[in-house]
């Protein structure tokens, strides 16, 4: 049996009407775009690692709504299995962002129209991104109730 690196990402879709918050970042010396997402880091919930990764990459401290979506993708260069989980929340207007991003990765951050995400192209880190926001847009949705944490 091979090994394959695994890993668990959390990602937040944040919609202010038509406009939808993406963050800026260098990854791998590029220019990316991506949801406010990141790795769940050891001992902590999927749910407060999803908010750690919001509160780093864009400076908001939102409660999240529900949970859109569990993807699992191997990334082709690497082989990397990702398992992610997507969760949302809405705000009325788009909001002042301040990334605290302890990495320094994050550039800034932008509220953008779906178009606007979608004409990207492959500036997006991930295929998953458009995926969840397709299946965000046609209502998919389950509770936060359906995670459970022991010990």
């Amino acid at each position: 049996m091979s090994h394959h690196p695994f890993a668990v990402t959390l990602a937040v879709i944040v919609r202010a009407g038509d406009r939808f918050l993406m963050v800026e970042e260098w990854q791998q010396g590029r220019v990316m775009f991506n949801q406010p997402a990141g790795h769940l880091e050891p001992g902590e919930s999927l749910l407060d690692g999803a908010q750690r990764e919001l509160q780093e990459e864009t400076g908001l401290t939102l409660p999240l709504e529900q949970a859109v979506a569990i993807y699992q993708f191997e990334a082709p260069d690497n082989g990397t299995h990702f398992v992610r989980f997507t969760f949302c929340t809405e705000v009325p207007a788009p909001l002042a962002t301040n990334p605290q991003d302890p990495d320094g990765d994050i550039i800034r951050c932008h509220w953008l129209t779906l178009p606007e995400i979608e004409a990207l192209g492959d500036r997006l880190r991930s295929p998953l991104i458009l995926a969840s926001f397709r299946d965000y847009l046609a209502g998919q949705r389950f509770p936060l109730s359906a995670l459970k944490q022991q010990g």
